[in-house]
């Protein structure tokens, strides 16, 4: 589904380059020059009253964006922008072969998209264009969707599995070792005097004569 719609968006992608982008850069070629002008457009002059060179660059800029949104997002199918770019590159080649073949072969030659197209192949601008749009083809990870990555299982591992952790256990409160401490109790020490006092101890070697 999501190349699917990558098919889609390169339908679209391939009319804008066409119509608007083809459009625009038609506009950018003719310009405001006039006779007596000179050479340069506008006569060196700000372009910024001249209407037709402001709509030619929305169209460049607007297809740019679309062109370029399509190139970097990784959600969505190398094949939006890829397969525009293969078709550019492939009538760049044959241009390479035939300039003949491949003028006759760009459709509405009489009108403003055709005239346009012709001078984006003559001039270059669709090979390095196409160059740029078939990049996302070679990047294997925009072929694999988010979804279709496989995450690492969680450790389910147990005592099972490491025989030496199972001779490891919790010491327990009532174990044996424990129940040893608790029957030491300290000596008992005799008073001095009384019925019930004992006699204190003797030193080992006995008394002294």
């Amino acid at each position: 589904m999501r190349h699917l719609m990558g098919v889609v968006l390169a339908i679209v992608l391939a009319a804008a380059v066409f119509f608007a982008a083809s459009w625009g850069y038609l506009k950018l070629l003719i310009g405001p020059a006039g006779p007596g002008t000179g050479s340069l457009p506008a006569a060196g002059g700000s372009l910024l009253h001249h209407h037709g060179v402001l709509e030619g660059f929305g169209a460049l800029l607007g297809v740019g964006l679309v062109a370029g949104l399509l190139i970097a997002v990784p959600r969505i199918s190398p094949l939006a922008s890829g397969l525009p770019g293969l078709a550019l590159l492939a009538w760049t080649g044959l241009y390479l072969f035939s300039v003949r073949n491949a003028v006759n072969y760009i459709p509405l030659r009489s009108k403003s998209y055709g005239a346009g197209f012709e001078a984006m192949l003559f001039d270059g601008v669709l090979a390095l264009a196409g160059l740029i749009m078939v990049v996302p083809l070679f990047v294997p990870s925009r072929w694999r969707s988010r979804r279709g990555m496989i995450t690492p299982a969680p450790y389910e591992g147990t005592t099972s599995s490491f025989p030496d952790l199972q001779a490891t256990q919790t010491m327990q409160a009532d174990s044996s070792l424990l129940s040893d401490w608790t029957e030491t109790r300290p000596h008992p020490q005799g008073g001095l005097g009384g019925p019930g006092a004992s006699s204190p101890p003797q030193a080992p070697w006995g008394p002294a004569e």
